[in-house]
């Protein structure tokens, strides 16, 4: 693309303009793309696509029981975008075992459909963010449409599945403290995912997830009955500034403290309840300290769903922090610190987490 447009006292690059405009073009293919995604798993289409191997779309319709044409025009999407692989010469398409370890396993910990069921979810909060933008008000994480829980759970679980015990055998003595008998909080615990797998891990300890979101707790009820660890974990509906107990030997919030409201009054909360030679543990998403440092596509993520969904429901409750998703190392050093903790480092980290240890 070139274009003679500029003006005497601000000309236009047209190398800066054309990237700028090919940009533009990438993020509107993912737009839509995000919502053919989404079908893409509801319908079972990566699944089948993963387990018949190389197919028509003819085949992979009556597969799914699906409509020829949407399939054929929702492979070619997903070809172009390299999310299948696409045989010219057969006319046929496939999952490579990467595609299928992004797309088709619900177990594996970089499983990206539940991301775009969230995402795509979290986005119908459109005109009451609108609002918000103008009168400086939250939204509630209770005020989202349901998928955004369960997409949540589907995202986060299988990481939480695949490196939650390293991250607490990274934490000083936690480890052996929980497997000889201890006392586990799990403080935003949603649908109760890495709940359920310190339940698993760590048969000889208590384990309790509280959420203030009613309808979370519920789901978290019936995830442990199914998990088979009904009989030593509980679920609470509480807040983070009020929840029960005290003597924890491991307190754990996941992917939530950036949303709190209020999170020295809740880091102040923690201190009470944890015991004298416990630990809590803080999973955030990964972030440098400074902004300039966060301009990547993983910033770009975490600040887009911190503006929909993680810095309203801060701003809903009391204070209204705003700590927002790219808070870095520093300031929830800051806030834990200003709490009374005397202890904060950095015990773990991953491409997409930060693991912190905090200690009385």
């Amino acid at each position: 693309m070139t274009t003679e447009t500029s003006t005497e006292a601000n000309p236009i690059d047209e190398r800066k303009l054309n990237d700028l405009v090919g940009t533009s073009l990438v993020d509107l293919g993912a737009t839509v793309h995000a919502a053919l995604a989404v079908i893409g798993d509801e319908l079972g289409l990566y699944a089948a696509l993963d387990e018949a191997g190389p197919v028509t779309s003819a085949e992979l319709a009556a597969e799914t029981g699906t409509a020829e044409r949407y399939v054929r025009e929702w492979l070619r999407s997903q070809a172009a975008g390299g999310y299948v692989t696409y045989d010219p010469e057969a006319d046929r398409y496939r999952l490579t075992p990467e595609q299928a370890y992004v797309l088709a396993d619900e177990e594996s910990p970089v499983f990206m459909p539940g991301a775009f069921q969230l995402v795509a979810s979290a986005a119908k909060v459109g005109p009451e963010l609108r609002e918000a933008f103008k009168t400086g008000e939250g939204i509630g994480w209770h005020e989202h449409d349901e998928d955004v829980f369960h997409g949540t759970e589907r995202f986060f679980g299988p990481s939480y599945g695949a490196y939650l015990i390293d991250w607490i055998e990274s934490l000083d003595g936690t480890d052996a403290a929980l497997r000889a008998g201890g006392r586990i909080v799990d403080v935003g615990c949603g649908h109760g995912a890495p709940t359920i797998r310190m339940a698993e891990a760590y048969p000889e300890s208590t384990v309790v997830g509280v959420d203030y979101h009613e309808a979370s707790i519920a789901v978290a009820r019936e995830r442990a009955e199914t998990a088979g660890v009904a009989d030593r974990v509980e679920f609470e509906v509480a807040t983070a500034r009020g929840y029960d107990g005290t003597d924890y030997d491991l307190v754990t919030m996941f992917n939530c403290f950036h949303d709190m409201g209020d999170p020295v009054g809740v880091a102040a909360h923690v201190r009470e309840t944890l015991a004298d030679d416990g630990a809590w543990m803080i999973v955030e998403p990964y972030a440098e300290d400074r902004v300039e440092d966060n301009l990547t596509p993983f910033g770009r993520l975490a600040y887009s769903i911190s503006t929909v969904a993680c810095t309203p429901n801060s701003l809903s409750q009391d204070v209204g922090y705003g700590l927002g998703a790219q808070a870095g190392e520093e300031r929830p050093r800051e806030v834990v610190t200003e709490a009374g903790f005397t202890r904060f480092r950095r015990a773990a980290e991953t491409k997409t987490s930060l693991v912190f240890e905090a200690r009385p």
